[in-house]
C-alpha cells in the first residue's frame, strides 16, 4: 500500500496576542523590557487530521479566520505546528500569497527566472520555457514592466504560469485567482484540471463555490481553527451554505 502524499495528524498551532493596545513602537518596547506587556494564547487551529493520497482534490472551505491559510502554510513548513505533526511526500507548488518569492522592483522578464529559481529550475530551463510562460500568462506586451506596476490580476497571471509550468506533487492554491478575470480562471482551472488528471494532488482554497465543485472530490470544513465536517464536497459545501444562510 502507498503512503499518503500529505498526512496531519492532530495538527494545532497557536499565537500570542498582546492583549492590550500600544499606540507606537516606543511604547511597544518601553512595555516589553519593563515586562508590563501581556498576552493571550489564541489557538489558529486545534486538533486537525486528514490525509491525501497523490492526485486527490481537498477543499478548504469555511468563513474568514476560520485557519485555512494557516494551514496551508504549516504544509508548506512556512509555518510549525505546536501539536501534531505533518509529513509530506512530495514536491509542492506553493500558489498561497499574491507574488510571494517574486520581485516587484525587477521585470517578469527578470522574475521569470527569478522564480523559476526558487522552483528549482535553472536559467537555461526558464529562457526555453519562456514563450511558453508568456503565453500562458497573456502577458507579451507587459515583459518589460516592473511588477510593481502590476495590477494583481496580472500578478496572479505570472505566478500561476510559473507555478504550474513543471507539474508538481502537489499544488496548493490560495483564492490567488480570485483576482484575476473569468476568462483567465477557466483557464487556470483547466490546467489545474489536466494536472489532477496527471497524478497532481491538489489542495485548494476558495470562495467560489463553483470553482471548488468543478475542481475537488472532497471538502475540509473549518470554523474558528476547528473540523466541523470533512468528506464528499458536495455533501460538505452544502452543509456549509446551509449553515451560513441560516446563520
Amino acid at each position: 500500500m502507498n503512503n499518503p502524499i500529505i498526512k496531519v495528524e492532530n495538527v494545532g498551532i497557536r499565537f500570542n496576542i498582546a492583549s492590550e493596545k500600544t499606540d507606537s513602537l516606543k511604547e511597544y518596547i518601553i512595555k516589553f523590557v519593563k515586562r508590563e506587556l501581556y498576552f493571550k494564547e489564541f489557538w489558529a487551529l486545534q486538533d486537525i487530521s486528514f490525509e491525501m493520497n497523490q492526485g486527490e482534490s481537498l477543499a478548504i472551505i469555511g468563513a474568514n479566520g476560520s485557519g485555512k491559510s494557516t494551514l496551508l502554510k504549516l504544509i508548506c513548513r512556512i509555518l510549525d505546528p505546536d501539536t501534531g505533526s505533518i509529513t509530506v511526500n512530495g514536491s509542492i507548488a506553493p500558489l498561497i500569497e499574491l507574488g510571494a518569492g517574486l520581485d516587484a522592483e525587477l521585470t517578469a522578464e527578470e522574475n521569470i527566472v527569478l522564480g523559476g529559481a526558487l522552483l528549482g529550475h535553472s536559467k537555461k530551463f526558464m529562457l526555453e520555457r519562456r514563450d511558453e510562460i508568456v503565453a500562458f500568462a497573456e502577458l507579451d506586451e507587459f515583459m518589460q514592466m516592473p511588477l510593481k506596476n502590476y495590477s494583481s490580476g496580472m500578478y496572479a497571471r505570472l505566478a500561476f504560469a510559473l507555478s504550474t509550468l513543471v507539474k508538481p506533487d502537489i499544488l496548493i492554491v490560495d483564492e490567488v485567482l480570485a483576482v484575476g478575470d473569468i476568462a483567465f480562471q477557466k483557464k487556470c482551472e483547466k490546467r489545474m484540471k489536466e494536472m489532477l488528471a496527471g497524478g497532481t494532488t491538489l489542495l485548494y482554497v476558495s470562495h467560489d463555490d463553483t470553482s471548488v465543485r468543478n475542481l475537488c472530490e472532497k471538502a475540509l470544513w473549518l470554523k474558528k481553527g476547528g473540523v466541523v465536517m470533512a468528506g464528499g464536497v458536495e455533501e460538505v459545501c452544502s452543509a456549509y451554505e446551509a449553515s451560513m444562510s441560516n446563520a
